[in-house]
């Protein structure tokens, strides 16, 4: 039996016959999950022989800080009984009984593994990391180091037992959207180059290669740039019309849009990566890489829109790319094979 502690159910709905979930969020899980509903029955779970694997979502904060404290009983969600302060504490069960093997899933935006969360790190067999620096050590980062981790540091052998824990996860395609992506034969292309995303309170380089992709008009480059928001199917839509989506990083590099474009059938185009990644997105192949420098996204653009003819290519390479390794399933999947391979 697989036990999944966290605010979604991402093991759970991908292996919803092996697995247990306890949820540490407000939202209610989908219907199918096989429900942990106290604590008490937690923390026998936890103990007991029969499970075999427990998959845990990090804390973002520690329960215990009185700011996590304040807005969880100063709210409108505690008065109405929707508060997950209690639920937080279930990762923190952790730090004593278990059995079974113990792996992190860590899809936040940071970079680096909060102070919080180290006993996880000690504790866990294996810690699955979406922002995965491509220098590992920089997740201790003002966190178990006060500045940039030292030779020093990186000597000691509790660090490098921690440190080759870290393995990188894609973010991959959200939850429950296969049913809303297009058809898989190549769709209609109708413009260039498609947008759609925050601009403002987001990444700067954002900003920066929005204006160069708005001065690509005068040189004959058709935009779809939408002033707003759209609704998910209406977005997938508007992805498999262009040759090229727009992947800017927002608040980290790894992002939705850089597996829903090629699963919608087009190229994205992509800042160039700064973590190690899981099964990446191949420069060339399965997507377009760019120098965020000035001129780095005007040169790649249009670079790649010089051979139209190759880009229906390579939406197929990485369609198939992304349907075989960064669904949720896929994804899944490859934690607990990875996590039973110890």
């Amino acid at each position: 039996m697989i036990l999944e502690i966290g605010f979604r159910p991402y093991v759970a709905l991908s292996f919803p016959d092996e697995t247990v979930f306890f949820s540490t969020g407000e939202t209610a899980p989908p219907p199918g999950v096989r429900l942990v509903r106290s604590m008490p029955e937690l923390w026998g779970l936890v103990g007991s022989a029969e499970t075999e694997l427990i998959v845990c979502h990090p804390n973002f904060v520690s329960p215990w800080t009185l700011r996590h404290i304040n807005r969880n009983i100063v709210s409108r969600r505690f008065i109405e009984g929707r508060s997950p302060l209690v639920r937080a504490i279930a990762p923190e069960l952790l730090r004593r009984r278990r059995r079974a093997k113990l792996v992190v899933l860590d899809h936040e935006d940071l970079p680096l593994i909060n102070r919080d969360n180290l006993f996880l790190l000690d504790r866990c067999d294996l810690w699955f990391k979406r922002e995965l620096p491509a220098d590992h050590w920089r997740v201790f980062t003002k966190t178990a180091h006060p500045q940039l981790p030292t030779p020093r540091f990186r000597s000691r052998p509790r660090n490098i037992r921690r440190v080759e824990k870290l393995q990188p996860l894609s973010i991959g395609l959200p939850l429950g959207v296969e049913d809303l992506l297009p058809p898989p034969a190549q769709p209609d292309k109708r413009v260039d180059v498609f947008f759609s995303g925050r601009v403002a309170g987001s990444s700067t380089l954002r900003a920066r290669g929005l204006a160069e992709l708005k001065a690509l008009e005068s040189q004959g480059v058709t935009l779809d740039i939408p002033d707003a928001p759209l609704p998910r199917p209406e977005f997938y839509q508007r992805c498999a019309a262009a040759h090229l989506v727009w992947s800017p990083e927002g608040l980290g590099w790894d992002c939705f849009r850089h597996y829903e474009a090629p699963a919608c059938g087009s190229v994205p185009m992509i800042n160039q990566p700064w973590l190690d990644r899981h099964a990446p997105l191949i420069g060339g192949e399965h997507a377009f890489y760019y120098d965020v420098e000035p001129g780095g996204l005007t040169r790649a653009v249009t670079a790649a829109l010089a051979d139209k003819a190759a880009l229906p290519r390579m939406a197929a390479a990485a369609q198939a790319h992304v349907l075989a390794h960064h669904t949720p399933r896929a994804l899944a999947r490859y934690v607990v094979e990875e996590a039973r391979a110890l």
